[in-house]
C-alpha cells in the first residue's frame, strides 16, 4: 500500500475564502469559502524538485474536519476533482516547486465550500513511497527520491489558526522553502519541510533589479529577506537570523537581473544580496558574504522596490 507522508501546517487567522473546484458533495447549511495554494523560495542544487500531493487535511474544532483527496473525474478522466470520500480513481497533483517562485503558484483549492468556524490546522498529503511522486532532479540531470525522516513527517507546525466566516472568503499561500528544507545526507536527499503561511489579503512583495556588475564569475545570485528592520544577514542555518523567505535573481527579456520575493505580511524587511547562495546549505554555518543591505517595508497589495546598485 502507497504510504502518505502528512506535511502539517497550522493556518494564521484569518476570514474565508475558495478551493480547487470540482467538489463532489453538497453545499453545507452555513459554510465559507477557502483558497489555497503553494508557492516556493527556491534551491540552487536542483532544477528540479517534484512534490506529490494526494489530498488535504482541514481540522477544526467543534469536528468541523475534512478530509479531502483529489480524484479522477468520473466523466472526464483529464480532469481533477476534490472529493471527502476516498476516489475510485487517485489523481495526485505533482507539482515542481522549483517553478513556484518570483510570485508565482499553484492551485490546491479553488472556492472549496468548508463548514464555517474556527480551523487549527492543514495537512498536505504528500506521497512518498515511489521514486517518481515526490524527487529532486539535479543541475546535471541525476536523480534521487526525496525522503521524508519519521519525526519530520508533520511538518512546521505554525500554532495559528485560521477562521471561516458564514459566507465570507479567505485565501492563503503556502510558502514551501527549499532552501531550508532540502538537506543531503550520506544516503541521498532528505525533505524536512519548512512551510509558512500568508494570509493573500493583506500580502505584498518586494522586487527590484541587480546591476549587472554584482554578478560575477561563479556567482550564484539570491536576495534574502529577513523580518524586522537592521538585521544583520546571515546564512541559513537554523538559529537566528534565519530569512523568511529568499528569491532567486533572474535575467529578463530586456537582459536585466531581477528578482520578487512575494507573499509577505505587512511589516518591515531587511534584505540582501549575495552571489554564495549556492554554499547555503541549510543547518550548517557557512561564510556567506551579503552586500547592498537595506531596511525595506511592505504594505499589504503592493511591490516595495529595493534595487541593488
Amino acid at each position: 500500500m502507497e504510504r502518505k507522508v502528512q506535511i502539517a501546517a497550522l493556518v494564521m487567522a484569518a476570514g474565508v475564502a475558495g478551493g480547487m473546484n470540482g467538489c463532489d458533495d453538497n453545499a453545507l447549511s452555513s459554510t465559507g469559502r477557502l483558497s489555497l495554494q503553494i508557492t516556493d523560495a527556491p534551491v540552487d542544487l536542483a532544477e528540479h524538485v517534484y512534490v506529490q500531493i494526494s489530498g488535504l487535511e482541514i481540522h477544526g474544532s467543534d469536528n468541523k474536519n475534512a478530509t479531502l483527496y483529489y480524484c479522477e473525474d468520473a466523466v472526464d478522466p483529464t480532469k481533477r476533482v476534490v472529493s471527502k470520500t476516498v476516489c475510485a480513481k487517485s489523481l495526485p497533483l505533482q507539482i515542481d516547486l522549483m517553478d513556484m517562485n518570483s510570485g508565482k503558484s499553484e492551485k490546491l483549492l479553488a472556492g472549496y465550500e468548508l463548514q464555517s468556524g474556527n480551523y487549527q490546522w492543514i495537512r498536505l498529503m504528500v506521497d512518498t513511497a515511489g521514486t517518481e511522486d515526490t524527487y529532486i532532479v539535479m543541475k546535471d540531470g541525476s536523480e534521487f527520491e526525496l525522503t521524508i525522516p519519521s519525526a519530520d513527517q508533520t511538518g512546521l507546525k505554525l500554532n495559528r489558526g485560521f477562521t471561516v466566516a458564514s459566507g465570507g472568503t479567505s485565501d492563503f499561500t503556502i510558502d514551501f522553502d527549499l532552501r531550508k528544507s532540502v538537506h543531503e545526507s550520506a544516503n541521498g536527499y532528505l525533505l524536512r519541510p519548512t512551510l509558512r503561511i500568508v494570509d493573500n489579503m493583506s500580502a505584498g512583495a518586494i522586487a527590484g533589479e541587480i546591476a549587472t556588475d554584482l554578478i560575477v564569475t561563479d556567482c550564484t545570485p539570491a536576495v534574502y529577506v529577513f523580518s524586522g528592520a537592521g538585521v544583520t544577514p546571515d546564512d541559513v542555518d537554523g538559529t537566528d537570523p534565519d530569512p523568511v523567505t529568499t528569491a532567486i535573481v533572474k535575467m529578463d527579456s530586456d537582459g536585466k537581473y531581477t528578482y520578487k520575493a512575494a507573499f509577505l505580511e505587512p511589516g518591515t524587511y531587511t534584505v540582501s544580496f549575495t552571489c554564495d547562495a549556492e554554499k547555503d546549505l541549510p543547518g550548517t554555518s557557512e561564510a556567506i558574504v551579503f552586500s547592498g543591505t537595506a531596511d525595506v517595508p511592505v504594505t499589504a497589495k503592493t511591490v516595495s522596490k529595493k534595487d541593488f546598485p
